[in-house]
């Protein structure tokens, strides 16, 4: 009986492989895809950018000479940063998942070391190294003003602060993936958090105008609170270590330190669920029906014709609303769509106007300009479409659809939605600024500004689009894919803008003759614009089908 050898002892997995792996998947990513180097470049300057912004003004908010940016900057700015971690992430850029969770579920990792490891991936990223140099800002100003000892409390805080962030980005959305298995509960988290992003600009804009009028005790009272709160906390305890309160900033640290690892745990708890993923229980199943299997496909388009046009109609309407993110910029647009035109409408009467400063004039040219905008928003949505179908997009191109029927059934399909959506904004601007006979004005411009910008989108679509993850998390996209979604959307609007400025000149050379030349115009302007757009777009895909499937195929 021969003896076994001696088994190889194991390696001990540790966070620093966690590191080199994102570097190295990274590297890989990069290698033979300048644009892909280009976009992880200008989202690094960018966040150095706004990182030095919020390391000086920081710095300036603990200069003794201010006591009172000393009590309102590290507190709200501080809960402000928080709080971007814990939105952002989900409604715009994306959760960075180089190192995806579920790509280590048949992996025998422990879960605490598979945990420590993600975390000190996700310090890896641009977001969280912006972060850290924005923060870095408390502890130069305690040390330049206040001493050492103030430095390293500050210094303390900011780290557990910046644990904090990440943690709770992490934890937070591991959560909506548990959640987000069922599609009620992930299309109502999708319907919630879009309202809120929506509503980050309003409520910001209208915070601003009552900055003026703002009671600054009342703020500090606010501070103070927030202070002692984990939204706070972190960054509040150098301010308190400062003015000699040595026992409130040891609380607040161990506040942050208390939450952090409260976080982790439940971040820890739902990793494993999350790799896994949900499986949905189904419920009640409404019986089938006595109708064709063709048209219980079309459901309650079943007023469209049975053939191809209709059934892909029917497709892309039903994903639009299926699809969390596509809906989210549904959703955004509704809000943007009202609160934009309104904002400028009503700014003179429902902003405060400073000694000096002019209103806004009443122009017919104005008036449509800010429609334009809005109708030119309408259709940023399509300028990646084909990079929401991913991979699907390949059964098109193997049945061999045809370019312009592509495109003209993908215009419908969304404008099923857009256009009663049109309407009602035209509608409700109309009401809420009292003059309902700009009505035809407005819904000239919107639907104009909206044709012209559908066909700018529909060839951006072609030659401009990129992959997104193909992963039940709606809010999840690649590394650099925030960037590239920021300048498409930057390229749609200013192409789209620039084609639809002859609206804007035809109401200021009408004058009060546009209000009722506005519909017309702008229903033939747009049709004509969308012929065109199908045309070209569609003879663009006829020509590109395969390059264009290979954009929006994700990689690795």
């Amino acid at each position: 009986m021969t003896a076994q050898p001696p088994a190889a002892p194991t390696r001990r997995v540790g966070v620093g492989v966690f590191a080199r792996l994102k570097l190295r998947v990274l590297a890989n990513g990069f290698r033979g895809k300048p644009v892909r180097i280009l976009m992880f470049v200008l989202s690094l300057v960018l966040g150095l950018w706004f990182g030095g912004v919020g390391c000086l003004a920081l710095v300036a908010s603990m200069r003794p000479e201010f006591p009172e940016l000393t009590a309102l900057v590290p507190a709200l700015g501080g809960a402000v940063l928080v709080l971007g971690w814990l939105l952002a992430p989900l409604v715009w850029f994306g959760v960075d998942e180089t190192l995806n969770p579920a790509k280590f579920a048949l992996l025998p990792l422990r879960r605490t070391t598979l945990t420590g490891g993600l975390l000190a991936a996700a310090l890896l990223g641009v977001p969280a190294l912006a972060t850290a140099f924005a923060v870095s800002g408390l502890v130069i100003g305690a040390a330049l003003w206040h001493g050492v000892g103030t430095a390293v409390v500050s210094a303390f805080g900011v780290a557990l602060g910046l644990l904090l962030c990440v943690t709770l980005s992490r934890a937070v959305t591991s959560a909506f993936s548990n959640l987000l298995g069922s599609r009620r509960v992930r299309d109502l988290a999708a319907i919630g958090l879009a309202l809120l992003a929506a509503l980050i600009g309003p409520l910001q804009v209208f915070g601003l105008s009552a900055l003026p009028g703002a009671d600054f005790a009342g703020l500090k009272r606010v501070a103070e609170i927030v202070g002692w709160t984990p939204l706070g906390a972190p960054w509040t305890a150098g301010v308190d270590a400062a003015d000699g309160q040595v026992g409130a900033a040891l609380a607040k640290l161990a506040i942050t330190a208390v939450t952090a690892v409260a976080l982790l745990w439940w971040w820890s708890a739902t990793l494993e669920t999350a790799m896994l993923g949900a499986t949905d229980s189904g419920g009640s199943r409404k019986p089938v029906g006595t109708a064709t299997p063709v048209r219980r496909f079309f459901g309650r388009l079943r007023w469209l014709p049975a053939s191809a046009d209709g059934a892909m109609i029917v497709r892309d309407a039903r994903l639009w609303w299926r699809d969390a993110r596509r809906r989210a910029n549904l959703i955004t647009f509704a809000v943007i769509g009202i609160f934009l035109p309104v904002l400028v409408n009503l700014g003179p009467a429902g902003l405060p106007v400073e000694a000096g400063d002019t209103a806004i004039p009443d122009n017919p040219a104005i008036r449509t300009a800010t429609m334009v905008m809005v109708g030119v928003l309408a259709a940023v949505a399509v300028a990646n479409q084909f990079g929401f179908d991913g991979t699907a997009y390949a059964l098109h191109l193997i049945t061999g659809v045809p370019g312009r029927r592509e495109m003209r059934t993908r215009v419908v399909g969304y404008a099923l939605y857009i256009l009663p959506m049109i309407v009602l904004i035209s509608i409700a601007v109309s009401v809420i600024t009292g003059d309902l006979g700009e009505l035809p004005m407005r819904l000239g411009a919107l639907l104009g500004a909206f044709g012209v910008g559908l066909a700018v989108c529909l060839v951006v679509s072609v030659y401009g689009a990129y992959a997104l993850p193909e992963t039940s998390n709606p809010f999840a996209i690649n590394t650099g894919g925030g960037v590239a979604k920021s300048l498409l959307a930057v390229a749609a609007l200013l192409g789209s803008g620039a084609l639809a400025s002859p609206l804007i000149l035809f109401a200021l050379l009408a004058g009060d003759l546009w209000t009722w030349f506005a519909l017309p115009i702008g229903v033939l302007y747009a049709g004509l614009a969308v012929w065109l757009g199908v045309v070209i777009g569609g003879d663009a895909v006829d020509r590109r089908g395969p390059e264009l499937l290979q954009a929006v195929t994700p990689r690795g």
